[in-house]
């Protein structure tokens, strides 16, 4: 997937990485590289997520949102409508809620929910938003092509749809908690069926979740423009990215957009901010000759996106160590690789189990481990782009070690 600060050319490289990694009919294998089966005839499905976008018009096709458009032999177009595929999910939604005879009278809240007509929605924040990864989940595990480039440009916030299977997963448990929806469905069966939809939209967001942080299917990659501005927003990208633990492997440093700059000096900033990690490549793309308005412009963009190297990253990779003490007097630390542009910028928060950590204006919930899931935290430093948390046992659920008995 590729992503980066808007005005980046994110459209156009994904396009172009999406020609050049295509393969030719005779090459075409079940696997990709990595071992990872995400189809079984080959060739490669771009995806973008921006309505809107002029990819279409770029690559020469029709623009059939919703349906995938054959580009070349071995590349095919699809273009999500958020919208749309929200309101054809609320239509199935309310047509099941209204089949479920006696669950308006049980949940009144369900009887409001399926007065909604899908024209009066506009957005639903999370849930908007998931649905569009399930599709493209979907689409990457249909058997139709073994690769598929998502570009994340024109959705706003990146962060904020990767995040969203996350915010909704949070959001359906407190508004109707896993172990209360359980048990009224076996108590009542006119909840019964609501209650398993549920259940599947949960999983579905689980499973979204660990499918974009896992290192073996999937890599990240950013692109920034070449000027003073991308080099600045790099900063911050790189930052969310290791506290999302998105498996980064490459910097595409722009030369073909923004304003002036050295893209010899911007690639060099960039391998700085990663302190020269080996794992992710930079490599600067050259100023085009002509306006990439044409595919024929746009297949000569030589854009090679590394594969997924199996190795997790930031949060992703996070580790627990026990550092002295036992029982109560222990102490713990919980350390990953973090970018921090601004150290005033970091903000921490608790709740359950899950550390609130906020990098760069970013919050978002990393899972605890289970031994500091009955801890609290202490402090925390910042030393070498590590972050390192200390927690110490909470007296107040830190079990105990029972006495001797015995006469």
């Amino acid at each position: 997937m590729l992503l980066g600060p808007g005005g980046s050319g994110v459209s156009v490289l994904a396009a172009a990485a999406a020609l050049h990694d295509s393969e030719r009919p005779g090459d075409r294998t079940a696997h990709s590289p990595v071992g990872v089966q995400l189809g079984t005839e080959g060739g490669t499905l771009l995806v973008s997520l921006d309505s809107r976008s002029y990819l279409p018009e770029r690559l020469g096709v029709m623009r059939l949102p919703g349906q995938p458009v054959p580009v070349t032999a071995n590349v095919d177009l699809l273009q999500l409508d958020s919208l749309e595929i929200l309101e054809a999910a609320w239509r199935d939604f309310t047509a099941a809620l209204t089949a479920v005879g006696g669950v308006k009278q049980v949940l009144p809240l369900v009887g409001t929910l399926a007065s909604i007509a899908p024209g009066e929605l506009t957005s639903m924040p999370g849930a908007q938003e998931f649905l569009v990864l399930r599709q493209i989940r979907d689409a990457a595990t249909a058997g139709r092509w073994q690769r598929v480039v998502v570009d994340l440009s024109g959705v706003g916030d990146p962060y904020a749809v990767l995040r969203s299977p996350m915010v909704l997963s949070a959001a359906l448990e407190r508004l109707w908690p896993r172990n209360a929806r359980l048990a009224e469905a076996s108590e009542k069966p006119t909840v019964a069926q609501l209650s398993a939809a549920l259940e599947g939209i949960d999983r579905d967001c689980h499973d979204l979740t660990e499918l974009l942080t896992d290192p073996h299917g999937v890599a990240a990659h950013l692109v920034v423009d070449a000027g003073d501005r991308g080099v600045r927003a790099a900063a911050d990208h790189l930052a969310i990215i290791d506290l999302m633990g998105i498996p980064l492997r490459s910097v595409l440093v722009n030369a073909g957009v923004g304003g002036p700059g050295s893209v010899d000096d911007a690639t060099a900033a960039v391998v700085n901010l990663l302190h020269n990690d080996e794992s992710v490549t930079v490599t600067a793309i050259p100023r085009a000759a002509k306006g990439l308005d044409r595919l024929s412009r746009i297949n000569r963009i030589a854009v090679e996106l590394p594969k997924p190297a199996g190795r997790p990253r930031g949060s992703g990779a996070l580790t627990v160590a026990h550092v002295s003490g036992e029982g109560l007097d222990s102490i713990f630390e919980m350390t990953w690789k973090q970018g921090l542009p601004d150290p005033n910028r970091l903000e921490l928060g608790r709740s359950g189990d899950e550390l609130l950590v906020t990098v760069s204006g970013f919050r978002y919930p990393v899972t605890l481990p289970s031994v500091l899931r009955r801890c609290v935290v202490t402090g925390a430093d910042w030393h070498d782009g590590t972050l390192i948390l200390r927690f110490v046992p909470d007296a107040s659920v830190w079990p105990q070690k029972s006495g001797k008995t015995g006469r």
